[in-house]
């Protein structure tokens, strides 16, 4: 029987803006692309199944509106990526300065 595996545990606060809120589990490799050839041969099962963060909605949503799941799971599938382009660090030093409540108007 295969090893169960582990996701990795809820932090306090979103793991990028830093700002303690109900948060979300957001796939750094999109799960609708787990079974896509071109995402198996760069990514192991566990890898593709723990690749996660911890996010507020507000940042979430904004991830998924600035990228396809495409580019997701093949350019911005860590943090790091994801905070190089400028578009995330922006809106993420942004909402990092806003009240736990808040969320942005869309």
């Amino acid at each position: 029987m295969p090893e169960a595996i582990r996701l990795p545990p809820q932090p306090d606060t979103c793991e990028l803006c830093g700002r303690q809120t109900p948060l979300t589990r957001h796939h750094l490799i999109p799960k609708s692309l787990h079974d896509k050839p071109y995402v198996q041969k760069r990514f192991g099962r566990t890898e593709r199944i723990t690749a996660t963060l911890w996010i507020c909605r507000p940042c979430h949503s904004h991830i998924h509106a600035t990228f396809t799941e495409k580019e997701l799971a093949l350019v911005y599938n860590n943090r790091e990526r994801l905070m190089e382009d400028e578009r995330i660090r922006l809106f993420v030093e942004w909402l990092s300065r806003k009240p736990a409540g808040f969320v942005p108007k869309r």
